[in-house]
């Protein structure tokens, strides 16, 4: 359990600025709801440099992040790929059943949402 005074330590607040990898796609889970999912490609800063140990190669992160609420979910539908886009959400840990097993998903849950730069029309 968690102090008072541990909930001012405590913070899950996401803000990503990245590409829109794919198209958003509309997902109705067996309870009914229905969200959007969605990637964003965030290339990575430069890493700081260590002497004791060699980073990632690794340049870009491909985060999975979901729309819940119905004007969000209106709103990332208008999204494509390539638009370059804000959001500002939480992490969440998602259980779900596939395949006979429970599994589990790590995004972000997304409150809000907006386009910085439309990518060309193709």
């Amino acid at each position: 359990m968690m102090e008072e005074s541990d909930a001012e330590l405590v913070a899950n607040d996401v803000r990503l600025v990245g590409r829109l990898s794919a198209a958003p796609a509309a997902v109705e889970l067996p309870s009914g709801d229905t969200l959007m999912t969605f990637r964003i490609s965030i290339e990575r800063g430069a890493a700081p440099r260590s002497t004791s140990a060699k980073g990632s190669a690794q340049r870009v992160d491909s985060v999975p992040c979901t729309a819940w609420a119905p004007r969000l979910r209106r709103s990332v539908a208008t999204w494509r790929p390539g638009d370059v886009v804000e959001v500002e959400g939480a992490v969440r840990c998602r259980f779900y059943q596939a395949g006979g097993a429970t599994r589990s998903r790590v995004e972000v849950e997304a409150s809000s949402g907006r386009i910085i730069r439309r990518s060309p029309v193709a």
